[in-house]
């Protein structure tokens, strides 16, 4: 499948996330620094419908706003038990944008 287009990475803060529909798709963006890189994922908490990219971002995860499941950024892989999830995209920055593999 080919990457999708989804956001100039200058509309992006680094170190926060940031909401993004692609299609059907309600997607949460993280950029993050040192080095340079993002993560694709959907935006809906498994737990409660939670806005992830409203999250904070610590050691690899993103804490959800409302509950605080924490995700790994690169599993998707809840820390509070591997039965919980969010499906996680390929991501890369290309020409000035975030581009994902949205399977």
């Amino acid at each position: 499948m080919s990457m999708t287009k989804l956001i100039a990475v200058d509309r992006c803060q680094i170190g926060k996330g940031t909401f993004v529909v692609s299609g059907n798709r309600e997607l949460a963006v993280f950029l993050l620094d040192a080095p340079e890189r993002v993560f694709v994922m959907d935006n809906s908490c498994p737990h409660a419908s939670g806005n992830l990219s409203g999250g904070e971002i610590h050691n690899g995860t993103v804490d959800c706003p409302w509950h605080h499941w924490e995700f790994d950024l690169t599993s998707g892989i809840c820390t509070h038990s591997d039965r919980a999830r969010v499906t996680c995209y390929e991501g890369q920055i290309r020409d000035g944008y975030v581009w994902a593999k949205l399977t």
